[in-house]
């Protein structure tokens, strides 16, 4: 394994309670505490000029890609929150840490919960990545259940290297309050690392992997009996074989070996 436990460094999370787990800290926070927070962020920066709030999300891919590429676990701890991404995590935390997280905060919920807010209080959004229609889709599915959520832009997320600074200075030029980031792990983190101070005066950026597919109606949510369970991974399984089996045969071992070598 390419980390070592001498390597886990939280010192650059933000002062929310926090558990490790897998070798990142995971913040213990609610569904509802992290829509507010997002929010009451996004407002507050109008007209400050500052780097946004980076919030970042881990699942067992992510953590089984961590513990064997330490220049992903530097990029994850380069956000100011993690959220855990699936119930699994919250399962293991309630056995490895002093502190249970409260609950799982997945982007394809936080997303909803987030958009209810900030339609009452005129918070902006920007969807960036997906392909063109799925984007479209995203968005149009979006302003149908929140009807005055307003769209700062959008932009598909195939772009090339020479694009990138023109599509940054777009999204600064229309300042969304909540910038989405939806290009995959760990593309998503690698363009906020890139990008952060290009981003000043977006009040909170949030990597999103595929939530635009689920928005879109590309791809289907699970069953909530088996979200509940920690099994929406075998349900994406049952869905898409051909791209996932093998992932999840070389990464749940990994992330299960994480969980129980880097938690506390």
């Amino acid at each position: 394994m390419a980390l070592e436990a001498d390597d886990i460094n939280v010192s650059r999370m933000i002062d929310w309670p926090h558990v490790v787990l897998g070798g990142l800290p995971v913040v213990c926070a609610t569904m509802d505490k992290s829509a507010d927070g997002f929010v009451e962020q996004a407002l507050r920066a109008r007209g400050q000029n500052e780097r946004p709030f980076y919030s970042t999300s881990a699942n067992g891919q992510v953590l089984a890609l961590c513990v064997r590429n330490r220049g992903f676990m530097d990029l994850m701890l380069q956000a100011g929150q993690i959220h855990a991404d699936g119930m699994p995590m919250v399962h293991y935390s309630k056995l490895l840490c002093d502190m249970a997280l409260p609950e799982r905060v997945a982007t394809t919920d936080l997303v909803h919960a987030v958009a209810a807010r900030a339609q009452d209080a005129g918070a902006t959004f920007y969807f960036l990545g997906g392909s063109e229609e799925v984007n479209a889709k995203a968005v149009a599915a979006m302003t149908k259940l929140y009807p005055r959520l307003r769209f700062a832009g959008r932009r598909n997320g195939y772009f090339k290297p020479e694009e990138e600074e023109a599509i940054v200075a777009d999204i600064r030029e229309k300042r969304p309050d909540i910038l989405w980031v939806g290009l995959g792990f760990p593309y998503e983190q690698q363009f906020i690392s890139r990008n952060l101070d290009n981003l000043r005066g977006i009040g909170v950026v949030k990597t999103s992997g595929g939530l635009f597919d689920f928005l879109s109606g590309k791809n289907p949510r699970a069953p909530m009996w088996m979200q509940r369970r920690g099994l929406e991974w075998a349900y994406r399984m049952y869905n898409e074989p051909r791209r996932l089996t093998l992932r999840y045969l070389l990464t749940n071992p990994v992330a299960v070996y994480a969980l129980l070598r880097y938690s506390r």
